[in-house]
């Protein structure tokens, strides 16, 4: 039995088996299931968009399916980039673009625009006879108007998490992996892995 992440991103796959404590032959990547879809993520939710991956790469390899969906909520734009964090822009994984559009849409709201924000992740496990599982987490934090740092990726150089004096894009990415948005979706998903599979 194994457990197949709806992404073929290598990094992504490496912090979860850290993050949700599996071992590297039993969470593996869509990488491993050629043809895998890629479904369009057309849901108003993280949690819905988490459920469509997952649904569609277990419904295509017939084993139980994890996906992440996540993405930066600021609250002065009424919870904007939200599920089109990465095409905020238009195209995806343009972060450069995405960042300069949302300092844009925050600075034309004026200098007392409120910066507060929070990185929200839902992570979405499925299993082949329906069962559905969905743990929830969320880092809050402040947007700066410039961004600090080089590691990370996407709004990681905008985003200061509350009680830290560096960005995302500053901090390590063993630190940063303690206690972000991800992190703490995955802490809440790992008691269930373990009663679901106790050979783990």
């Amino acid at each position: 039995m194994r457990l197949v992440l709806a992404s073929r991103n290598p990094n992504k796959l490496v912090e979860l088996r850290a993050l949700c404590g599996l071992p590297a032959d039993f969470l593996v990547s869509a990488a491993e299931c050629p043809g895998a879809p890629d479904p369009e993520e057309d849901a108003d939710t993280f949690v819905g968009n988490a459920l469509i991956k997952a649904r569609a790469l277990r419904d295509f390899s017939g084993e139980w399916a994890l996906a992440d969906d996540s993405g930066l909520e600021v609250d002065a734009l009424g919870g904007a980039p939200g599920v089109r964090s990465a095409r905020y822009a238009g195209e995806h994984g343009r972060d450069g673009e995405n960042n300069a559009l949302l300092l844009r849409n925050l600075d034309a709201l004026g200098p007392r625009a409120p910066r507060t924000c929070h990185f929200s992740c839902a992570l979405a496990l499925v299993s082949p006879d329906g069962r559905e599982f969905v743990a929830l987490g969320q880092c809050p934090g402040t947007l700066l108007r410039e961004g600090r740092g080089t590691n990370g990726f996407g709004y990681d150089p905008l985003f200061l998490p509350d009680g830290r004096d560096k960005t995302f894009a500053e901090l390590p990415r063993e630190v940063k992996c303690t206690f972000s948005h991800r992190a703490r979706a995955a802490e809440r998903m790992r008691p269930l892995l373990r009663s679901l599979f106790p050979t783990l």
